[in-house]
């Protein structure tokens, strides 16, 4: 996935999932290394229909009781305009050159509504409704949920439940998709090593 390039998938596409999870897993395959902490960042408030879907798609994430990576952003705990600056803060101080995926609710033109994004880089929480919040994100997933336009903040409020869900549950079936062919890259990885070092010690004795 090259540089300032930004894929769109579309979320009545069931098929959109396996295709977005195998972009996300070339984007992890590429840019994280074993060592560094694997974050997601869920943006948004439960109090807004179009700007739950960070927060949703946190909640699904942290239910895996055996996961390899770390939630900031749930409906219980919602990472929003308010304490973003103070949670960015404390992801750092906590963990060790952390790969930071940041996922929000956008705003864009009406052919792109249920449409949802995968791109390189930072993405700036609230530019849409006209709020100067920090870039955050190494690599960054958005859900297209309303028009861009006049009255903004009032569109998330009438957003439709459906449209948010439909993007969620996509968001959520790709980034598992890519997690897996992660986790079993990464294994077959350790039993290659495994079976060459056994074979290198094999040898020191023959």
């Amino acid at each position: 996935m090259k540089l300032n390039t930004i894929h769109y998938y579309n979320a009545e596409d069931f098929a959109s999932s396996a295709q977005f999870g195998q972009a996300f897993f070339s984007l992890l395959r590429e840019k994280v290394t074993p060592e560094q902490p694997l974050i997601f960042l869920c943006i948004g408030s439960d109090r807004a229909t179009g700007d739950s879907l960070g927060p949703l798609i946190g909640y699904k994430l942290a239910q895996h009781t055996d996961r390899n990576y770390l939630v900031y952003g749930t409906l219980e705990d919602p990472v929003h305009a308010k304490n973003l600056a103070t949670v960015v803060e404390q992801i750092h101080r906590r963990h060790k050159n952390p790969y930071i995926v940041a996922i929000d609710a956008s705003l864009g033109k009406q052919a792109h509504i249920g449409y949802y994004t995968l791109g390189i880089g930072s993405l700036k929480p609230g530019a849409g409704v006209g709020k100067d919040l920090i870039a955050v994100g190494d690599v960054f997933i958005t859900g297209i949920v309303n028009l861009s336009g006049l009255l903004d903040r009032m569109l998330l409020q009438t957003t439709r439940l459906h449209t948010v869900m439909s993007l969620a549950d996509r968001i959520y079936l790709g980034i598992r998709y890519g997690l897996n062919l992660f986790a079993a890259q990464s294994s077959s990885a350790n039993r290659h090593m495994a079976a060459f070092s056994t074979l290198q010690t094999s040898r020191s004795y023959v």
